[in-house]
């Protein structure tokens, strides 16, 4: 068996939970491979909304096992409140909930260092979630990280070394907190995982592959903030495309399998960073109030734009994408015309090859408009009876993309999924 990889294609916030909980029900285990509680994955179904910060978003199938990857970089405390919600709501986490023993530990001091960095850039920052990860991730490089299986053997000595190590350096930035409260809390919250499954994720995985079971991979973030191949340095710390699920896994390349690529209708980004078709206009208002386009963990402002093919194209080829998934489509409804950017003007030169940089003004997009189908589309069930306009937009991004888009979202719902 191979796995199949399921990941976002833009900066994120494609709406990968929603399609991850629609995909389970074929799959014997999914499992997320990087990144960490600064992406939120929303699911919506039964009139309640979940969103899901490290834990994977198979979480709700009875009958899935789901496994925290090597790749990830979690934080006790948010994961303990994201755990136990999650238990309140009736899900039964601690029978399909593994945790990899290598997954990196976000400390409370990666959160204060992760502060103390943003602001020492002054007008240059990143524009970080501030929940760590890059700091924890800067440690697993320098290979001065702490594991979850640390905790588990000789723990207090390997605590107190990197405590101190941040401490440090936090003065070093003119910072000297207080972290007593924090640590208290957080050393209550790292016996609380040690309550779950920790398991050699790798050898897991690759047993069930062998045993003929079904896993699906499960990224964060988006293609565009990974960090060799995204709009750098406005990335995330890790790698966010499909290669980072042989790593975050231990996963062969030749065990990939289906590659699902997930993409909205339009384009969305949060925080600081290039964004090429962003729209400063009452298009871009409309669109963000529509389509309710506010961060999951972090309630921050999303900008919006058309959908920019020249990222997309790119996406695709760097992640060796085989289906296409499209999401949001009902929130252009309402639209006379939608555009989508086929190519880029830099320097006078036109050009669909992304390129080195895509700073500020340094490229102007080029457009192709279609006429809207100014219909709603929430309640359609099946692809046949849809809007010949909305046929025709799918059609030209099949066209334009070179890949088949299989699933269609059309609302928040579970239910709101079309197959093609």
């Amino acid at each position: 068996m191979k796995v199949d990889v399921l990941l976002g294609l833009q900066w994120g916030d494609e709406g990968k939970g929603k399609v991850v909980d629609v995909l389970t029900p074929d799959y014997d285990i999914v499992a997320r491979f990087q990144g960490g509680p600064n992406a939120g994955h929303t699911l919506e179904f039964d009139d309640k909304k979940y969103v899901l910060r490290s834990i994977p978003s198979g979480i709700f199938q009875e009958n899935t096992v789901n496994v925290i990857g090597n790749g990830v970089v979690l934080d006790p405390v948010l994961f303990q409140e994201e755990a136990q919600a999650l238990e309140a709501s009736g899900v039964d986490i601690k029978k399909n909930l593994k945790i990899s023993k290598k997954v990196h530990l976000i400390m409370p001091t990666h959160r204060l260092l992760d502060a103390a960095n943003e602001k020492a850039k002054g007008g240059n920052k990143i524009g970080t979630t501030g929940k760590g990860i890059g700091p924890t991730y800067t440690d697993k490089i320098s290979r001065n990280g702490l594991r979850l299986g640390d905790t588990l053997k000789n723990f207090p000595e390997k605590y107190a070394a990197a405590r101190d190590r941040h401490m440090s350096m936090l003065a070093a930035l003119g910072e000297t907190p207080d972290i007593s409260a924090l640590e208290e809390k957080w050393l209550k919250a790292i016996e609380y995982l040690k309550e779950f499954e920790l398991i050699d994720s790798e050898h897991a995985i690759n047993r069930a592959l062998v045993q003929g079971k079904k896993v699906l991979c499960e990224g964060a973030q988006g293609t565009m903030l990974d960090i060799d191949f995204g709009s750098y340095p406005f990335v995330t710390s890790s790698n966010t495309i499909t290669a980072g699920a042989c790593t975050g896994l231990g996963v062969a390349p030749n065990k990939i399998g289906d590659v699902y690529g997930i993409f909205k209708a339009y384009c969305t980004r949060v925080g600081s960073g290039p964004f090429p078709t962003e729209l400063f206009d009452e298009t871009g208002k409309k669109i963000r109030d529509i389509g309710h386009e506010y961060g999951a963990v972090t309630g921050r402002e999303r900008r919006c734009g058309w959908v920019d093919l020249v990222a997309l194209k790119y996406a695709i080829m760097l992640n060796g994408v085989t289906k296409l998934i499209m999401m949001k489509s009902d929130v252009l409804d309402g639209f006379d015309e939608v555009k989508a950017c086929t190519a880029y003007e830099i320097d006078g030169r036109i050009t669909d090859e992304f390129p080195f940089s895509i700073e500020d003004g340094t490229i102007t997009p080029v457009y192709e408009t279609l006429p809207g189908w100014k219909q709603d589309l929430t309640g359609y069930e099946d692809y046949e009876s849809m809007p010949e306009r909305f046929k025709e937009y799918v059609n030209f991004l099949e066209s334009k993309l070179g890949v088949p888009i299989v699933i269609l979202s059309v609302g928040p719902d579970r239910k709101q999924t079309i197959r093609r």
